[in-house]
């Protein structure tokens, strides 16, 4: 032993260090259940932002700025006769030139966090839900588009949402 050059021990911080990772996803998750919560029981509107078809009326209540994200608050109403199967509700943001040579892109934006998403609508059922998206701005040449899609059905539902309504939410 008197032989040895200083005395070294095992590191032991790097088998804790993805345990604190960990609680800290599951604080986020936390944190958007809270959040998303709060929100649902605020019952603040933005504006007009309504589209309906075959009794099936899509909403955008409200869009909040929050840390680093942007919370959507979405209420669907099945005034309809046959319950709504959701498929999927995707939010994508288009890019629309004017002029002559106009094309379409649309990008699909993946959210953190849904919250409350039904699967199924019955009638004359409202449900209200929250969609947690990374945060963004948008130029006016884009906008986001709202796509509500019924499963084995034709009940699809568009919404476009201005681009002023994107870099000024609540």
């Amino acid at each position: 032993m008197a032989s040895s050059i200083g005395n070294e021990k095992p590191k032991v911080k790097d088998s804790i260090q993805p345990e604190t990772f960990e609680k800290s996803i599951d604080n986020s998750t936390y944190y958007y259940q809270k959040f998303c919560s709060y929100l649902l029981d605020r019952r603040q509107y933005l504006g007009r932002f309504t589209r309906r078809n075959d009794g099936v009326i899509l909403r955008l209540e409200n869009i909040v700025f929050d840390k680093e994200e942007l919370y959507f608050v979405i209420q669907i109403r099945n005034n309809s006769t046959l319950d709504y199967d959701l498929n999927f509700l995707n939010l994508s943001i288009e890019t629309r030139q004017k002029g002559k040579k106009k094309s379409l892109q649309r990008l699909y934006q993946e959210p953190i966090f849904k919250h409350h998403l039904p699967s199924k609508i019955a009638v004359n059922e409202t449900v209200r839900f929250i969609y947690v998206m990374p945060k963004f701005s948008l130029s006016n040449d884009r906008r986001v588009i709202l796509e509500l899609n019924e499963k084995a059905g034709e009940r699809n539902i568009e919404l476009k949402i201005s681009h002023k309504y994107i870099n000024n939410p609540n």
